[in-house]
């Protein structure tokens, strides 16, 4: 009976996350309230208030679970090409790319995240998680940047930092003009050149590869 209590519990959050995410993406964050979600979702507001603390948490955790597949991706892309770093950062951002044009949960969260929420109120403490997720992103990269330097795949002087901030805007740039006017043309078929492009700046950018790293 536990057991059975505990999956309840999970399949209940799920439905509150999904209609959230739902909410969220049709009407913005601002326009939904957590009695909107509760009725998509077919439970009470305090089934709500029992998985969650307010709408930034709620938002918070549709993130981590959109972002839970990725440590499994870019495993899968370390196996595929052992020793070959820039290959593996290659494939990474392709997938998000792709993703973020195919999947449509993860569209909808840059939809959310980029057009359809203000960081102010209660909403300012999701803007906080933010940057520190932010901050271990930067570190993250740099870390696999340093190991592309080692193999003698990027220049032994880049600045990691600096590459690091640009890869970031560069991903992110694409997704939100993309999700502006997703007719303009094709993100998923166009993510492999948009990648070299950035890739090849990396490389050979004479101004990434002065002053201080």
């Amino acid at each position: 009976m536990a057991r059975k209590t505990k999956a309840q519990a999970l399949e209940t959050r799920h439905q509150i996350l999904d209609a959230a995410l739902a909410h969220f993406s049709e009407h913005g964050v601002a326009a939904t309230s957590l009695a909107d979600i509760a009725t998509a979702a077919g439970v009470t507001r305090g089934a709500i208030y029992w998985h969650f603390k307010n709408k930034a948490d709620l938002l918070h955790e549709i993130w981590l679970r959109c972002d839970a597949g990725l440590d499994d991706v870019e495993l899968e892309y370390q196996t595929k090409y052992p020793g070959d770093p820039l290959s593996v950062v290659r494939s990474m951002l392709i997938y998000i790319l792709d993703a973020t044009a195919k999947d449509p949960q993860r569209r909808a969260l840059m939809e959310i995240i980029f057009h359809k929420c203000e960081f102010v109120g209660e909403m300012s403490t999701l803007q906080d998680m933010r940057q520190s997720l932010l901050l271990e992103c930067y570190d993250r990269i740099e870390v696999v940047l340093k190991e592309c330097i080692e193999v003698g795949q990027l220049p032994s002087n880049i600045n990691t930092r600096q590459s690091a901030h640009l890869m970031c805007g560069y991903i992110n740039g694409m997704m939100e003009n993309w999700l502006f006017n997703p007719q303009a043309y094709d993100l998923a078929a166009d993510a492999p050149q948009l990648v070299d492009a950035f890739l090849d700046m990396l490389r050979l950018s004479p101004t990434l590869t002065t002053g201080p790293r």
